[in-house]
């Protein structure tokens, strides 16, 4: 008895303060999306790009995955089903307010068991390259490989003017 108490006080504590994993539900919220987004200018600042990643999360061509702590939607993630062997991760994001608790590989992590259970293998994302030198899009490349994914190649000129590098990750 006395650890199902501590266990449930425990549970009650991380609750008032805040740190209880957030609920990963498929759901669409394009509002949710927009205002992450507007809150991370160092990566989505392109009103265009915030008005294609709104429009992506109402289009049913996207799974839209997200994390939400108290009712409110913390975390996005939209993914495309390109063949059945393979997906790309068109958008993760996490509301800053909420960075560093685990909500982005939480995220990658649900988004990954979904594919490989419907019989997908590979998971890509885009991000900006190596060769263009950004302290943001530096820390998201380490994210992508904290979380499995591996650089196969970069381009210029495919999702914007400069470089793209093409992660992969096995499912």
């Amino acid at each position: 008895m006395t650890s199902q108490r501590s266990t449930s006080g425990q549970r009650h504590e991380q609750a008032r303060i805040g740190i209880m994993p957030p609920e990963i539900l498929q759901k669409r919220d394009p509002v949710a999306v927009r205002r992450i987004l507007e809150s991370l200018p160092d990566w989505f600042g392109d009103p265009g790009a915030i008005d294609n990643y709104e429009m992506a999360a109402a289009d049913i061509e996207f799974v839209s995955i997200v994390a939400v702590d108290s009712g409110n939607v913390i975390g996005v993630s939209l993914t495309r089903r390109h063949f059945r062997e393979s997906a790309e991760l068109h958008l993760i994001a996490v509301d800053p307010m909420a960075r560093g608790r685990g909500i982005g590989r939480a995220l990658i992590d649900h988004v990954a068991a979904d594919l490989r259970n419907d019989g997908c293998m590979l998971l890509s994302v885009h991000t900006v390259g190596p060769s263009f030198e950004n302290e943001p899009y530096a820390h998201s490349r380490a994210f992508y490989r904290a979380t499995g994914f591996h650089p196969l190649e970069e381009h210029n000129n495919l999702d914007w003017a400069g470089p793209i590098l093409i992660l992969v990750r096995k499912l």
